[in-house]
């Protein structure tokens, strides 16, 4: 089989097979890319009062506890603490997908919004679709696929420019032969 025609089959299947993940990827990456700029995604982070925490752990959880939507009840409802100090803020992530914000100052929770970026980052590294398989079965696979399409893709953008090139070396001469 000709090595052209080799690389545009590889080319042309490689496609087929990652079109679907590689259109999660994108529309997931491109939704990360402005997290920050759309609360829907990622809710806006606030300011609390001062840059030094005054209330600890235990004041964190029962700001948070305090409103009765979230269903907070313990520990075992929070899924991951963020504190910034220099905001004087804390975040507080359930595993409901909630994210609240408690000021460090006083204990009072500035907001609470439901948080989207996580759950847009697992659609964008493929644990969302199963885990481990998702991410190794799936989207490396994709990725690999990904790569030799760049590389196949590539190829065709530069063989016909080198192939111009070579067919312009070989006229150079009889050129200058008739010149002279």
């Amino acid at each position: 089989m000709n090595a052209h025609l080799l690389n545009r089959r590889t080319h042309y299947w490689a496609t087929l097979l990652v079109a679907l993940p590689v259109l999660v990827i994108i529309a997931s990456g491109i939704l990360l890319q402005v997290k920050k700029h759309w609360a829907w995604v990622q809710p806006v982070e606030q300011r609390g009062t001062g840059t030094t925490p005054v209330i600890g752990f235990p004041e964190i959880l029962a700001g948070v506890s305090a409103v009765p939507e979230l269903g907070v009840t313990g520990w075992d409802d929070v899924r991951r603490l963020d504190v910034r100090p220099g905001r004087g803020v804390a975040k507080v992530w359930l595993n409901n997908g909630w994210e609240v914000q408690v000021d460090l100052g006083t204990g009072r929770v500035l907001q609470s919004a439901f948080r989207r970026s996580d759950t847009i980052e697992s659609l964008h590294d493929g644990s969302f679709f199963g885990g481990e398989i998702g991410r190794l079965g799936v989207f490396l696979p994709t990725g690999i696929a990904l790569l030799l399409m760049w590389l196949t893709g590539m190829w065709m953008f530069i063989s016909p420019l080198l192939a111009k090139r070579r067919r312009r070396r070989r006229r150079e001469p009889h050129a200058m032969q008739r010149a002279a």
